[in-house]
């Protein structure tokens, strides 16, 4: 009976935790998707993993998001048979590693600098995510704060868990 109780518990410690581990990045964080915004700068400034997620906000019919391969994203042209994000608030789950492209198909929005590039890194948690930094030195570990105490919450459930 205690190790039925005991998987149940693990089943739902970790449909909270995984979720948790996941970020939502607001492209353009308040401003939103507009012209005129650096997003190089905004791009560097995150760490985008497995999971996450872009949100594009921004007024419907006024701009919209291609997805894009590296030389639409470079000639602002977006591929054959590609069609465009136009909600007005386009989520976008990053499932793969690598470099992934977005850019405005409106008029020369993105000749205007209204594109963005990501580099999307491994999951949080899998070890080729683990610091490559020696100890003590002031590299970020990757996980923010946020996740530190979902992560925390979740070994402390499993271990009343396992005491009880």
């Amino acid at each position: 009976m205690a190790s039925k109780t005991f998987l149940i518990a693990l089943v739902v410690v970790s449909m909270v935790v995984a979720p948790a581990m996941a970020t939502e990045h607001l492209v353009g964080d308040d401003e939103g998707w507009k012209l005129k915004f650096d997003y190089n700068k905004w791009a560097e400034s995150k760490e985008f993993h497995v999971g996450d997620k872009l949100i594009f906000k921004y007024k419907e019919g006024v701009h919209n998001v291609y997805k894009a391969d590296l030389s639409a994203f470079q000639n602002c042209a977006p591929g054959a048979n590609v069609e465009p994000l136009t909600s007005g608030n386009d989520v976008i789950e990053l499932k793969t590693t690598g470099k992934k492209w977005y850019f405005c198909g409106i008029k020369t929005h993105c000749d205007q600098g209204m594109k963005v590039a990501v580099n999307v890194l491994p999951e949080v948690g899998s070890p080729s995510t683990a610091p490559s930094s020696p100890p003590g030195s002031s590299a970020s570990s990757g996980i923010s704060p946020p996740k530190f105490v979902a992560v925390m919450v979740a070994a402390f459930a499993m271990f009343l868990i396992t005491i009880a």
